[in-house]
């Protein structure tokens, strides 16, 4: 079985289940001031691109890519079931938006993890993303990693 990724809407009930297990993994980890997640509202704005993998017509995990409107973006709601581990779902899904970022001539994608998701920071790394400070609206936070790629 191959895992495929589409862009595709957000409001879809299996999407849905996804985003709450990823917002009940969240809130094991830290507390809410140390939560970044992003509502459903937010993934169907138009500067967002909302990648869903599915394996054997399953959603099986998504990301959305939010477009800055400065040249950047940041990658948001990364989340796999962790029943579908083991497929490389992130690589795929890493794969697709980065190919959307060269698409829409990017300059960096950014994003926000948690000190506590070794699996997640390994998978950014492995992509060449590097620690930064701070951006965007975040402040500096001891359980945030902040993270970024250069494109051009």
């Amino acid at each position: 079985m191959t895992v495929t990724i589409a862009v595709e809407p957000p409001r879809q009930d299996a999407v849905i289940r996804l985003l709450e297990m990823s917002d009940a993994y969240a809130q094991l980890l830290y507390p809410p001031e140390s939560n970044h997640l992003v509502d459903l509202a937010t993934l169907e704005k138009p500067t967002v691109n909302f990648l869903v993998a599915r394996n054997a017509g399953a959603i099986v995990g998504c990301c959305a890519l939010v477009e800055a409107g400065d040249g950047t973006a940041e990658i948001k709601r990364m989340f796999v079931d962790p029943q579908a581990r083991g497929l490389k779902v992130a690589s795929s899904l890493m794969n697709a938006l980065e190919a959307i970022a060269a698409d829409r001539q990017l300059d960096a994608i950014q994003l926000e993890t948690g000190i506590y998701q070794p699996e997640a920071i390994g998978l950014y790394r492995k992509y060449g993303y590097v620690e930064i400070e701070p951006f965007g609206s975040y402040l500096p936070d001891p359980l945030s990693i902040f993270m970024e790629k250069r494109l051009a």
